[in-house]
Order: C-alpha cells, then sequence, then structure tokens
C-alpha cells in the first residue's frame, strides 16, 4: 500500500482537481472490504476506541483504513484534525492509514465526499475501513446508509437520555458499545440497551442477528477483542437495505451538479437585469432555456 500515492489520490478527488472524474470512473473498489462506522455523542471515546481497534487488529496482520470526518474550520472549511491526532502513535504504522475529511457544512455528520473517498480506499489493499463520524447527535444517521455495520458509543452518563435518542440515532446502531465501562451505573445502562435491543426485535426489524451489546473501556483495551467479534459475525450476516436511498441521493447530486455545471448565478443575474424590464418577460420561459 503506497500510502503517500493514496493520500495524493484522496486530495485530489475531493478537492475536485483536474482529471479526479476520470479517475472515479476507473475505480474497481472492492465490496468484499467492510466498511464500519464508529458515531455517538461527543465525549464517548470513538478515538480512543478506534485506536484501541487498530492494535488489535494491526496486531493480527490486517491493514486498516481510518477516515475521521472533522468540524470544519471557519476559516478555510479545512478539517482541524482532532481526531487523527489522538491517533497520533499509529502515524509510523504501514499498516494504518488515517485520513481526516472536513464536513464541510455537510449535513449527516459526514463529508460530502465520504462516499468517493470511501471507494478510492476500497480500491486499495484494506482489510477494514473505519468511518468516524464528528458526533453531531440524531442527524448522523447518514452513515447507516454508509457503513456495512454501524457501531454507536455511548457512556453510562447517557442512561437518562435513551428514551429521547430511542425515536432516532439508537435505531442505527448494529452494535452498542458502552464505553468507559469502570464508571457506576455501566451494567445497568448496558442492560437498559439489551432491553430495548429485544423490545425493537419483538416489533420487528430489518437486522437479520440481534444487536450486540458490548462494555469496553478503550483506554484500556479492555472488550475491543469482543467487539472486534461482533463486528465481523455482523459483516457475514447483515444485508444494508439502506445504501442504496444513500447512492440514489448522491447520484442525484451527482447528475445535479453535472447539469449545473456552467450555470452561474453571475451569469444568470446579468440576463435578467436585461430581460426582464422587457414587456412579456417569463421567468419559466427563462428558466426553460436551460432545462
Amino acid at each position: 500500500m503506497d500510502q503517500k500515492f493514496l493520500a495524493r489520490t484522496i486530495s485530489l478527488v475531493e478537492n475536485e482537481q483536474e482529471g479526479y472524474e476520470n479517475l472515479l470512473l476507473s475505480l474497481k473498489p472492492s465490496s468484499a472490504i467492510p466498511v464500519i462506522g464508529i458515531t455517538g455523542p461527543p465525549g464517548a471515546g470513538k478515538s480512543t476506541l478506534i485506536n484501541s481497534l487498530i492494535k488489535v487488529l494491526t496486531g493480527r496482520g490486517k491493514r486498516v483504513g481510518i477516515v475521521a470526518v472533522d468540524p470544519s474550520s471557519p476559516f478555510n472549511f479545512g478539517s482541524l484534525l482532532g481526531d487523527r491526532l489522538r491517533m497520533a502513535e499509529h502515524f509510523v504504522n504501514a499498516k494504518v492509514f488515517i485520513r481526516s475529511l472536513a464536513t464541510r457544512g455537510s449535513l449527516g455528520g459526514l463529508s460530502a465526499k465520504i462516499i468517493e473517498v470511501l471507494d478510492v480506499m476500497k480500491s486499495a489493499d484494506f482489510d477494514f475501513i473505519f468511518v468516524e463520524t464528528v458526533g453531531v447527535g440524531q442527524s448522523e444517521v447518514e452513515v447507516a446508509g454508509l457503513a456495512d455495520v454501524t457501531v454507536l458509543v455511548l457512556v453510562p452518563e447517557a442512561g437518562d437520555e435513551v428514551q429521547t435518542l430511542k425515536a432516532g440515532i439508537m435505531e442505527i446502531a448494529d452494535i452498542f458499545v458502552v464505553n468507559k465501562a469502570d464508571r457506576e451505573g455501566a451494567n445497568v445502562f448496558a442492560k437498559n440497551l439489551l432491553n430495548l435491543v429485544h423490545s425493537r426485535l419483538g416489533a420487528g426489524t430489518e437486522h437479520q442477528l440481534e444487536t450486540a451489546v458490548i462494555e469496553t473501556e478503550a483506554i484500556n483495551n479492555i472488550g475491543t477483542e469482543e467487539l472486534i467479534s461482533a463486528i465481523e459475525k455482523m459483516v457475514l450476516h447483515k444485508v444494508n437495505s439502506k445504501r442504496p436511498y444513500l447512492l440514489a441521493e448522491k447520484a442525484y447530486r451527482l447528475i445535479q451538479n453535472k447539469r449545473m455545471k456552467d450555470i452561474h448565478k453571475a451569469d444568470l443575474l446579468k440576463k435578467i437585469e436585461v430581460e426582464a424590464g422587457r414587456p412579456g418577460f417569463n421567468l419559466y420561459e427563462f428558466a426553460r432555456r436551460y432545462s
């Protein structure tokens, strides 16, 4: 895996530099590389958990790619790099590739270029790809369509919020992780999550496997092996029914952008300033010229 070449390729695609469209057309992304979404509220320990997962997986000889979606800088719209810095110990590991992407105002806790970037990475030789969202709350459910398996990371203190979360982000999880499980109330919280899983199964669910609830202490590498086993099991059995909806939305945006490529608001303004003063001006006839 040539990490420098991969990094340059991602930059070319993310910034829509010359030739990026031909590159995307030439990609042959592997469907055999599982994409694991790691999501949850800020402070739940997502980056620390990924750090622990990297240690175990690379110890098994696996090649791991990580996409950390960070908030955008308000000044240059670039990534703030917070999550990548917390994974600094893996920077020199040849089996690990870490990339930060800025949201650039995109909703859903993801980057506007996340699908393209993942297709580039799935054309490389990874065994696992992890995507960490910015942790913005219920709006990050988009990750459920992106990932083959979605891991929702929570902490014991979130116990009082379960009823609120249940209506939104809780329903995207394939695996619940109760991180910082050494804290008071962790066991009770995990049992409540199990009850939620059972009630959801009782009401009917798309999941082919029961949602696992794993207790971890990521900072101490406790529970990581159990989490990896749950992920591997889910990868083998789950069919992501939400993915076509995400891809259809992305295809719509790509087609829309392609058709609008040569249309600029400044040019429209100039033409309308000339024509709008003419008798019988019709806005709909004007717009039809561009459709």
